[in-house]
Parts: C-alpha cells; structure tokens; sequence
C-alpha cells in the first residue's frame, strides 16, 4: 500500500523501542524547558519564546540523534522533502500557546510524533504543568469512564457541532485548551470523547493520536474516514477521539448530523 492509501492502518507502532523512549523522552524534556521559561520574569510575550525554544531544542535533539529522518513543525518551515522521507517527526514544540500565556493554566502541551512509511508510529504528549507524560512507549487500558458522558471541546473556539452533539447524546460540554490536553483527558477518563472541527493542522493531531490508538483509544475524522499524515497540504481540519465504550453512540450521532446537514 502506498504512504496515501486509505486502507493503511492509522498507526503501526514502530519495533525499535527507542523511537518510542525518543518521542517520550523528547517531549517530557520541552516540557522541563518550557516550566522554566514560564517562571522566567520579564517576557513580554512568553508564548512566542516558548515556541521558538522548544522548537530550537526539538530540532537539535532530532537532527543529533535521528540525523537522517525528515520533521515537519509547526514552527518551521515546511522542508518538502519529507514527502519523499520514510521517516518523519511531526512535532507542535507548543501546543496550546494562549494557555501556557496564563498563569496557572495547565492545559497546554509538547507533540512529539513518528510517522514511517504510511502510518504513524510512535508518539508522546507531555503535559508539563500537570506533570505528566502520555506516550506510546509505555500503554495500559483507558481508565475508567466518566459517570456523565462528557465532550472535550476547544476553549478559544468551540465548534457548533459539538453543541448539538451535546443535545442528542444528552452529554455535557467541557471547555479545554490544548487539543494534546484534550485527547489525554480522554485517556485519563475526565472526558468521552475529544471532537473538533474547524481548523488544525497534522502536527495538532500526530502525537495525541499516535497516544489513544496505542492506548486503546477510537479514532475517526468527522466523516468516518481515518486521518493521514505527512500529506503534501499538512492542514487536518476535524478529529474525534472517543472511549470505546462510547464510541458507537458517538459515531452514529456524528453520522446522523452529517446526514442531516447533507439535506
């Protein structure tokens, strides 16, 4: 099957268990960076220099110890070589930039990605203000459900969709920051389901789903087909990842709208 072929599989863990203990090792690393820049006095704006350091270090790390594989970052220029690489890092050194500007706020995130020859491969999401790290490295089970069916949705612009979904699964709404924050509170059982539409780009979605697939997680884009990464346009508008338990309630919803809206 080709790298673009809709019937690859979304994620085939790589062998090598370095590149998961890398992808782990990576982000939980940014992650270190990024607390001791957020208590750092004096910067005007502290998110633009969280993304250019995590950044800085990201791509030194991957070109020291991956010399030969292509990335693809949010902050940098896109090397069109990577569609011709068998290996690509997608990473987002900062993802959730507006809540890591706020105080207290710890809904923000590091996605270290690994996508080879189709499929991706590997990843990690680090949540450093919550002092944790998600990745395919080391997986068990989701844990438990929530008692109350619960939607994650994006905090700065929450799809409508996700307003009627709420109405027909009878589910509450809670507003979240970074989209990694949201698929791991997904994993960790705060919420069902994580679901966006609107806007993201393939490094806003690799490593959180690189994550709940390994962990046991469902994942589709709104319109059932599975998302695909290193594309020659990185934008990926919409995802939902879901629990099992709901996810066949979830996608008949999602199915349902759809053909509604389609009238």
């Amino acid at each position: 099957m080709s790298p673009t072929d809709d019937r690859a599989p979304v994620y085939i863990p790589t062998q090598d268990p370095a590149d998961h203990q890398l992808a782990h090792r990576l982000a939980e690393t940014a992650g270190v960076l990024l607390l001791a820049l957020r208590s750092e006095p004096g910067h005007t704006n502290p998110s633009a220099e969280g993304d250019r350091r995590s950044n800085e270090f990201l791509l030194a790390r991957l070109a020291a110890d991956r010399p030969g594989d292509a990335v693809l970052s949010e902050e940098s220029a896109d090397d069109r070589s990577r569609l011709d690489a068998r290996r690509v890092w997608i990473i987002d050194p900062l993802d959730g930039s507006c809540e890591f500007g706020e105080a207290g706020r710890t809904d923000w995130a590091v996605h270290v990605a690994l996508w080879i020859e189709g499929s991706l491969a590997a990843g990690a999401v680090a949540l450093p203000a919550a002092g944790q790290t998600f990745s395919t490295w080391q997986t068990a089970p989701p844990c438990p459900d929530p008692e109350q069916l619960t939607l994650l949705a994006s905090r700065s612009r929450p799809p409508a969709l996700v307003g009627d979904l709420a109405e027909r699964l009878s589910a509450r709404i809670q507003p979240m920051g970074s989209a990694g924050a949201k698929a791991m509170a997904v994993l960790s059982g705060t919420g069902s389901a994580y679901v966006h539409a609107g806007g993201q780009y393939e490094w806003d979605s690799a490593a959180p789903v690189a994550v709940a697939l390994a962990h046991g997680l469902r994942v589709r884009r709104l319109d059932g087909s599975a998302p695909r990464y290193n594309q020659p346009d990185p934008s990926l508008p919409d995802l939902a990842i879901c629990r099992p338990s709901a996810a066949e309630e979830l996608w008949d919803a999602l199915d349902a709208l759809a053909s509604h809206a389609g009238r």
